[in-house]
């Protein structure tokens, strides 16, 4: 199937950001860990070009550590500073303060120089859709100061935090882009729930997650399920289905169901941590972020 999901807020949002863009001294960009390079909006690229860059490789909890360490110096070598978190457990979030620091330190020294002292380092927060960009901000201040939810689309307006005297936080709807040039990249953001699932084939996605888990993470699906991984992706699909009592009227398997308990074990990591991708399957992206260097 074509993937893609741009309903007509995310247009406004994104007009909204170019707005207030100006306002902000820094970008914090948040991705899935898991998926670095597709939870990348080229569109946060191009508007944060020339702004200081911090990128957060969010649900690192269930990324394949080794892959995080891989990513991590992928984007500093862009000119990024960067950090590896769980914002659900608060796991690497004692860094941010220090890295907000670090990355506005030009910033500051100008203002010193001018003589503005003690004014406030503004940062809009941005990322895709059910990224975790609220979660983080609420972890991040020690209060719930911004809506969370386990599906996409849940900030829809922008609202300002101030979470010290020494950081301001501007949040910001999760923004998709109008139209993926790669489809691998909608499969993938499919796959850990960035888009709504009643616009998906549970199906096609199981099948893809299939064959993705036994050419990278061989055993798994046997230590989850149970199963021997010889035979072709469908029919791994239908033994997951008898081993997990998915069945209809007659004894049929029920695909269906079963492509659901696989996505959902993916998503919530029950099969394990995993990395979808490397940078070099996104290495031909045109737009990489700069760091504001």
């Amino acid at each position: 199937m074509n993937y893609q999901w741009y309903p007509g807020h995310m247009t406004k949002a994104r007009r909204m950001m170019q707005e207030d863009i100006r306002l902000v001294d820094l970008v914090i960009e948040l991705l899935d860990a898991r998926v670095p390079y597709s939870s990348r909006n080229p569109d946060i690229d191009e508007l944060g070009k020339n702004k200081a860059r911090l990128v957060l490789l969010n649900k690192a909890d269930l990324a394949d550590a080794a892959r995080n360490k891989i990513w991590a110096e992928h984007f500093r070598a862009k000119g990024c500073f960067v950090a590896e978190v769980d914002s659900r457990n608060g796991a690497g979030m004692k860094q941010i303060q220090e890295l907000i620091r670090e990355a506005c330190r030009e910033k500051t020294e100008r203002d010193r120089r001018r003589g503005i002292l003690n004014r406030p380092v503004r940062a809009m927060v941005a990322g895709i859709p059910n990224v975790g960009k609220s979660t983080f901000i609420n972890s991040f201040a020690g209060k719930a100061c911004a809506k969370t939810g386990n599906k996409p689309g849940v900030t829809k307006g922008k609202q300002w935090i101030r979470l010290n005297r020494n950081v301001e936080l501007l949040d910001t709807p999760g923004i998709l882009w109008p139209k993926f040039e790669d489809q691998a990249v909608g499969l993938k953001l499919a796959v850990i729930g960035s888009i709504k699932d009643e616009l998906l084939q549970v199906e096609e996605l199981a099948l893809w997650i299939l064959s993705f888990l036994r050419g990278e993470y061989p055993s798994r699906l046997q230590e989850r399920y149970g199963i021997a991984e010889e035979g072709t992706d469908a029919q791994l699909l239908e033994k997951i289905a008898a081993a997990r009592g998915c069945l209809q009227k007659g004894g049929q398997p029920d695909l269906q169901k079963a492509a659901a308990i696989l996505v959902d074990d993916l998503r919530s990591g029950r099969l394990g941590r995993v990395t979808l991708e490397l940078p070099e399957d996104g290495a031909d992206r045109k737009q990489e972020g700069n760091g504001g260097k």
